[in-house]
């Protein structure tokens, strides 16, 4: 109820009606899971660098719809920055303008409901874009993976401690690792996690 409140106030606020199907009801048990490679995690100054997605549509990861992108920062990019993310500028020079990249992104996500790793960040930043470019932050709903992975765990007691870390939910839920530091390779693993999680709930 009080999210369709907020939805219909941020629905006027488009500055490009185009993009009205953001608002549109989730497409049943069909989701995107997302992710970003960003100049640092400072959603208020960093940039985005690149986005992978792809759509779950039911129990089944559809490898033949994906999204990946590089993103044209606005400045040269820190040499610390690039131990973290392993982009090189090199791997920029096709970039696109990051209205360009993020035009696709909405028409590629639809009204879907969007599943990360940590995905409030990717939310936070995606939505400084939209902001600028349509008007309105991201309004689709969200799935925190790691939360779900939280749920799952069986706990002795109130005081058990559960590593929410990438690499150990992958162990853990026996998930092939594909290549790291990868906006694509991640939202692949990230939508592996959530099918898993999925069967477990079931």
């Amino acid at each position: 109820m009080f999210r369709n409140i907020i939805n219909t106030w941020n629905k006027k606020k488009l500055s490009n009606l185009k993009y009205s199907y953001l608002f549109d009801p989730c497409l049943e048990n069909e989701y995107v899971s997302l992710d970003c490679e960003t100049t640092g995690l400072n959603p208020n100054k960093d940039e985005i660098l690149s986005i992978g997605a792809v759509i779950v549509k039911g129990n089944k990861i559809l490898m033949r719809n994906t999204f990946n992108i590089f993103v044209k920062p606005s400045s040269k990019i820190a040499e610390e920055s690039i131990k973290i993310h392993q982009i090189r500028p090199i791997d920029l020079v096709n970039a696109v303008d990051s209205k360009v990249a993020i035009a696709q992104l909405l028409d590629f996500i639809g009204s879907r409901t969007i599943i990360g790793y940590y995905i409030k960040f990717d939310m936070t930043i995606i939505s400084k874009y939209t902001k600028k470019y349509i008007g309105v932050k991201l309004p689709n709903k969200s799935i925190e993976v790691s939360s779900l992975y939280y749920k799952s765990r069986k706990k002795t007691s109130p005081y058990d401690f559960i590593d929410l870390k990438f690499d150990t939910i992958m162990k853990e839920l026996q998930i092939p690792e594909l290549g790291k530091h990868d906006a694509l390779n991640d939202a692949i693993m990230t939508a592996m996690i959530f099918l898993k999680l999925q069967k477990y709930q079931k």
